[in-house]
């Protein structure tokens, strides 16, 4: 069984929602067959590299609050975060545009640590308050996750992995996709959002079964068995 999670590295739900389908994951019987996929989203495709104010001033003038109202609604994110045991230290976040963080996930997945470098972007973002948009510390964080940095670099110096990211968020957009995260299930099902753990159990298990319907080894009810159907008992003997 496929998940493919649509998200992005400036995301606070992407990291919760992150931990919540592992919780879910923990809990499912059959874990070890499902395989979870990494799909890039920018939240902001024109967000600048370098900004000169802060997630709360930003957030303040995105929805023409005060810096107060702000500050609380972060807070109440932070606190969110706690819930699964996330760290976040949005006081001292760094805003930047994801994009080349994300070239910097699929050159990962390419070298088979693409779980390792998504978790450490959104760590780094969030807890570590890291520039990602600087390829220095990019490279740094390759380097954390048992990349070559010097490779690191050459992917992140030319454009190699741009393709990568645009067809994720091409595809995201044929599948209606608006906003992260995104969970898509055997490409049946989705779950929008960093919803509730047991939401995800759910959609797993039903996505699962669907897949894997019961196999009856022996002979149906209503042949020569000891069952009842259709409102006629046969007993032990087979005989009426």
């Amino acid at each position: 069984m496929k998940v493919e999670v649509w998200s992005d590295f400036a995301c606070p739900f992407c990291y919760i929602g992150k931990r919540r389908l592992e919780e879910a994951l923990e809990q499912f019987p059959d874990q070890e067959k499902v395989e979870v996929v990494y799909r890039s989203f920018e939240l902001d495709p024109n967000a600048p590299r370098s900004v000169d104010h802060d997630v709360h001033e930003m957030l303040a003038s995105k929805y023409g609050m005060n810096r107060s109202q702000a500050i609380a609604m972060n807070e109440n994110v932070t606190k969110q975060a706690q819930t699964v045991g996330l760290d976040y230290h949005l006081d001292t976040l760094v805003l930047t545009n994801t994009f080349d963080a994300h070239r910097l996930a699929h050159y990962a997945a390419d070298n088979g640590k693409m779980k390792e470098m998504t978790e450490r972007l959104l760590k780094a973002y969030f807890t570590d308050s890291k520039h990602l948009g600087d390829p220095a510390v990019l490279s740094e964080l390759a380097a954390e996750t048992g990349l070559d940095p010097a490779e690191a670099a050459k992917v992140l110096a030319g454009d190699a992995y741009a393709e990568e990211v645009r067809s994720d968020e091409a595809e995201a957009a044929r599948l209606g996709v608006r906003g992260v995260p995104f969970f898509v299930i055997n490409r049946k099902y989705a779950v929008s959002g960093a919803q509730p753990t047991e939401v995800f159990l759910q959609a797993l298990q039903k996505a699962w079964d669907e897949d894997h319907p019961l196999t009856v080894l022996n002979e149906p009810a209503g042949g020569d068995a000891d069952a009842c159907a259709d409102g006629v008992c046969t007993p032990p003997g087979g005989k009426k």
